[in-house]
C-alpha cells in the first residue's frame, strides 16, 4: 500500500517538475522572440517637466547663445541609448534569473519523484 502511493506522488512530482520546466521553456521562448513582453520589475520613475533652468555657458555668455545645451545633449544621447534600454536589459536579466531558478527547482522536482517511483 505505502509502496503504491509512493510511486503515484513520484509520478505527480514528476510530471509537476518536468510541467515547471516546460512552461518555463515555452515563457521565455515567448519572451525572446518578442510576442510577450518580460514582467517589469525595474520601471523608469515619469520625469516631471520642469522649466528650463539656464546652463552655465548661456549665462557666461550673457545670453548671446540660444541653444539649451541640456536639450542638444540630450537628444544626441537618446540617439545612441533610448531611455528605456536600461530598465528593458535590467528586466530580462531578471527574467533569465528567474527561469534559471524554475528549471534548477523543476529538475529538483522532477529528480525526488523518479527517486520515489524506484
Amino acid at each position: 500500500m505505502f509502496s503504491k502511493v509512493q510511486k503515484i506522488l513520484g509520478l505527480v512530482l514528476l510530471t509537476a517538475g518536468l510541467a515547471i520546466i516546460v512552461w518555463g521553456l515555452y515563457y521565455s521562448f515567448q519572451i525572446f522572440t518578442a510576442k510577450v513582453q518580460p514582467p517589469e520589475i525595474f520601471v523608469l520613475p515619469l520625469q516631471e517637466k520642469t522649466s528650463p533652468v539656464k546652463s552655465s555657458a548661456n549665462s557666461l555668455l550673457g545670453g548671446l547663445m540660444s541653444i539649451d545645451i541640456e536639450k542638444v545633449m540630450g537628444s544626441e544621447i537618446q540617439k545612441i541609448l533610448p531611455a528605456d534600454y536600461l530598465p528593458r536589459l535590467l528586466n530580462l536579466l531578471s527574467w533569465s534569473v528567474f527561469s534559471g531558478i524554475l528549471f534548477f527547482g523543476g529538475s529538483q522536482m522532477a529528480s525526488l519523484g523518479i527517486k520515489l517511483m524506484k
